[in-house]
């Protein structure tokens, strides 16, 4: 319960942080929903699925960085706007964290889920099963993306956040990639842990 009231407390207080002053509004909706999606799914589920105490941090630290996002625009955050110039770029590359974690984290929900369901049984076809899980779920978001800009035209800038970068769509999937890969490789043991717990 403790470990609970920790989570929503920190998720409150960021999300008020970043609506409170957003450089475009129309951007924090689009940036910061998957992360508005997320807590009411969470609090309904939470009784007749409980997830490991491992996927509800990696939850909160994706939301967070959505949070973030929506609140700057991944292209203006400030953190990243200096280390641009530190390092003699023009582009801020906040979106390419983002990323990364858009695969380092739903690589793991989506191992507990299918792993806690019967799907796939713990070796290496349930992890390549859920690297490909990542690349698809990275994909179908760049869509959405592409769906949002051809519907609201220049509106959407700022949530495609390209920065004039021609292979900007690839490089986020190869980072989902890597970072799904970098969450199995990292976080497998503990997780399987945490579910032998749990059941």
């Amino acid at each position: 319960m403790h470990n609970i009231v920790i989570w929503i407390v920190c998720f409150i207080a960021v999300l008020v942080w970043s609506v409170s002053d957003p450089k475009d509004m129309f951007t924090w909706w689009l940036e910061a929903l998957p992360a508005l999606i997320a807590l009411p799914i969470l609090f309904f589920t939470r009784k007749r699925f409980p997830l490991t105490t491992l996927s509800y941090v990696l939850i909160l630290i994706h939301c967070i960085v959505l949070m973030v996002g929506a609140r700057y625009t991944y292209a203006e955050v400030p953190l990243f706007d200096w280390l641009a110039q530190v390092m003699g770029s023009e582009r801020n590359n906040y979106d390419k964290v983002g990323h990364f974690v858009q695969g380092f984290v739903p690589v793991m929900l989506a191992r507990e889920v299918m792993l806690r369901n019967g799907v796939l049984q713990i070796g290496a076809w349930c992890q390549f099963l859920c690297v490909c899980f990542v690349l698809a779920f990275s994909a179908f978001y760049e869509l959405i993306e592409w769906w949002v800009a051809a519907a609201t035209g220049e509106d959407a800038e700022a949530f495609l956040g390209t920065q004039g970068y021609v292979w900007d769509t690839q490089s986020d999937m190869f980072l989902a990639l890597i970072g799904g890969i970098c969450g199995l490789l990292m976080l497998t043991g503990l997780q399987n842990r945490q579910i032998s717990h749990l059941q």
